[in-house]
């Protein structure tokens, strides 16, 4: 875990110096095999909008890790704040391009409660009984977040505020939406989708969607 967070680290600073910063690909090549791109933002969900006033929200982090915490709204904004951009891209085939988001990166996450060497999967649980999971390499990533803000805006409840998850390089039901809890685990256990038939890799590139 250590390298990979290094890592992801170093990806990081570079994009933010501009050093790695990739020079733009046409829309073709950004769009995965079987999607479309869109410009509106579809809302998809089980059904459940909940709405939880920044007062009562808590982020639940624990599991493998050295250092649990629970973090109320303020002390997740006090937490380093990133704007990043990036894709989305929905299993049910739709592509929205270039979604700027504001919120705390994974990284910072999981550097504040310190995963142990056993940790190799996370799993996250939303205020609507969501349920997801990932490997802890994927959520290294530089470009993982949780979002407060889209387009400079507060998340609307609809698209999972106060605070969703944004795993860009993965389908987006990998994200929870409304998320309350993020579990570091020394094994993988399925989401909700997971268990329904869908993918436990999800990756667009390869038009991953089902298992």
């Amino acid at each position: 875990m250590n390298e990979a967070y290094i890592a992801a680290k170093e990806r990081w600073a570079r994009r933010q110096s501009g050093a790695s910063r990739p020079a733009p690909r046409p829309t073709s090549e950004r769009i995965p095999s079987g999607q479309r791109e869109v410009h509106n933002f579809p809302v998809l969900d089980l059904g459940v909008k909940p709405s939880i006033p920044r007062e009562t929200w808590e982020l639940r982090i624990g599991g493998e890790v050295e250092n649990p915490v629970v973090l109320k709204w303020a002390d997740f904004m006090a937490l380093p704040q990133v704007r990043d951009t990036s894709d989305f891209h929905c299993v049910t085939t739709w592509s929205q391009l270039d979604m700027t988001w504001d919120g705390v990166l994974f990284l910072s996450l999981a550097e504040l409660v310190r995963p142990k060497s056993t940790a190799n999967h996370v799993f996250f649980k939303g205020y609507d009984g969501y349920s997801t999971n990932n490997p802890i390499e994927v959520c290294l990533d530089d470009d993982v977040l949780v979002a407060h803000s889209w387009n400079g805006e507060p998340l609307p409840v609809e698209h999972g505020g106060p605070a969703r998850v944004i795993l860009p390089k993965r389908y987006a039901w990998k994200g929870s939406k409304w998320v309350r809890e993020i579990t570091f685990l020394d094994h993988d256990i399925l989401g909700f989708w997971e268990n329904r038939g869908y993918s436990n890799t999800a990756d667009p590139w390869t038009e991953d969607r089902f298992s």
